[in-house]
């Protein structure tokens, strides 16, 4: 397969796709691009910082000297989460910023996600203005008085702690009293030290780990669902834990697993903690099309609005900055907290989760129920499927296809920003083209496990039905 280039980064496997001459081609192109909005007295300056797989040193390294050598200043975090990079960018004063990360990819792969000055992914436009910088890379070598430097900064997992802990919902003495038992499971990612240490800083009376050495060698497939967290639940049991926090290799994702070994779901992740937090400071909340209508339930609770953007971080960014939104993320887990920074931040994820389960168990009586699991029922209940179709459509006819599709069903209120949503009083349906796949990506959510499978199943005939 050929390079995967959005938004999100530019994405491969490792000697197969992703190799040392494109590498140094989007280092140039990004040198390019940044030089651009950087006046000629000075050098553009690059935080990077890197997950912990065995291919992310080199490819940092390479990186780092390839900006050096075109021209720009470098400060190297070493393993930094990609929500700690993002806020470096920031209090460094940056001109942009690239985190070498595949996220939940598997170990194989790996990626240059790129960062503006303000932390923040490329937006569509900039990321078109950078690739055809990189048509032009070859223009990005500095005279030899002109290359810039490679400097290593250790503090940032620190700073970032710090910036969490100094904001006002936090209560260490609140969540010391709870005298929490947790089990944290990195998957020997880049979180495999500062979650740990951000728990007992929050007052975590005492964190079991697992695979948090930091090797990069992850011991599962490290995407946190269900399918992947067999050990996790059971260690969870097994340590006698209050809950399990599950983070994915780059720290923008957070899973939790309840005491009794089921998950609290990603999709509730954020639903705790915006219901948490909109208690303190109203405002309108953001999720993406294809999250949990429980959002929109508890936004309703507090007298606040939620809107939806389409799938992606950087969309769902654009609408927090346009609604002025308190709180916001995506229903996989990713928490973005405006008054820290715009991005998902399993760290502040989970401060916020962690006060409000603190905080909910304060106001629970002495013989009433106090685990993770009696917290996840406060909640609205919803549950989801997410299945998949293959299309002979072409791509650029999908509009075509689900247009009939949203014909059939005028009961529903449809939505076409990001393939085909459609809204019925007790249950949604979102139809989404992939990206690298000949697919449509089906997600359902009703009332019932089974009636979400049944409208699923039923979207999927519809469509084969359309097709023959």
């Amino acid at each position: 397969m050929s390079l995967m280039v959005s938004v999100s980064g530019i994405r491969g496997i490792v000697g197969e796709d992703l190799t040392p001459e494109n590498l140094v081609s989007y280092a140039r192109g990004f040198a390019v691009w940044l030089r651009r909005s950087v006046p000629d007295s000075r050098k553009p300056l690059v935080v990077i910082g890197r997950d912990t797989r065995p291919s992310g040193r080199p490819i940092a390294a390479l990186i780092a000297e390839t900006l050096a050598l075109s021209g720009c200043d470098v400060i190297d975090l070493g393993i930094a989460t990609t929500p700690t990079v993002e806020l470096a960018v920031t209090d460094k004063k940056a001109d942009g910023g690239i985190i070498v990360t595949a996220s939940h990819n598997p170990a194989p792969w790996n990626a240059l996600k790129l960062l503006t000055s303000a932390g923040e992914f490329l937006s569509g436009t900039e990321l078109d203005e950078f690739l055809a910088a990189t048509d032009h890379a070859d223009r990005s070598s500095a005279a030899w008085d002109g290359i810039g430097s490679v400097e290593r900064d250790a503090t940032a997992d620190t700073a970032h702690m710090d910036r969490i802990l100094a904001l006002p919902f936090v209560d260490t003495d609140a969540i010391s009293r709870q005298g929490f038992r947790v089990l944290v499971d990195a998957v020997e990612g880049a979180g495999s030290s500062v979650v740990p240490a951000l728990c007992e800083r929050l007052g975590i009376a005492h964190v079991e780990r697992l695979d948090c050495d930091g090797t990069g060698l992850f011991p599962r497939n490290p995407e946190p669902i269900i399918d992947n967290l067999g050990e996790t639940i059971a260690k969870v049991r097994e340590t006698d834990c209050d809950f399990g926090i599950i983070v994915d290799p780059d720290v923008d994702r957070l899973a939790l697993v309840c005491e009794d070994g089921t998950l609290f779901g990603e999709e509730y992740t954020l639903v705790a903690c915006a219901d948490f937090y909109l208690e303190k400071y109203p405002g309108t909340v953001v999720n993406n099309l294809s999250s949990s209508r429980a959002l929109r339930d508890v936004a309703v609770l507090h007298g606040q609005r939620c809107v939806s953007a389409a799938v992606g971080e950087a969309n769902v960014v654009s609408v927090m900055k346009e609604e002025d939104a308190v709180i916001g993320g995506e229903g996989n887990g990713g928490v973005i907290l405006p008054s820290l920074h715009y991005g998902r931040d399993a760290l502040v994820g989970i401060a916020l989760f962690v006060s409000a389960f603190a905080s909910w168990r304060e106001k629970r009586g002495a013989d009433e129920e106090r685990t993770l699991s009696a917290f996840r029922k406060t909640f609205p209940q919803y549950f989801m499927a997410k299945k998949k179709i293959e299309v002979s459509v072409p791509k650029d006819r999908l509009a075509t296809l689900f247009e009939t599709i949203a014909q059939a069903h005028p009961e529903a209120e449809p939505d076409t920003r990001d393939g085909l949503k459609l809204d019925f009083p007790d249950s949604w349906v979102h139809l989404r083209a992939s990206n690298t796949e000949p697919i449509v990506r089906i997600y359902t959510e009703a009332k019932t496990a089974e009636e979400a499978d049944r409208i699923a199943e039923s979207y999927i005939s519809e469509i084969s039905a359309i097709q023959e």
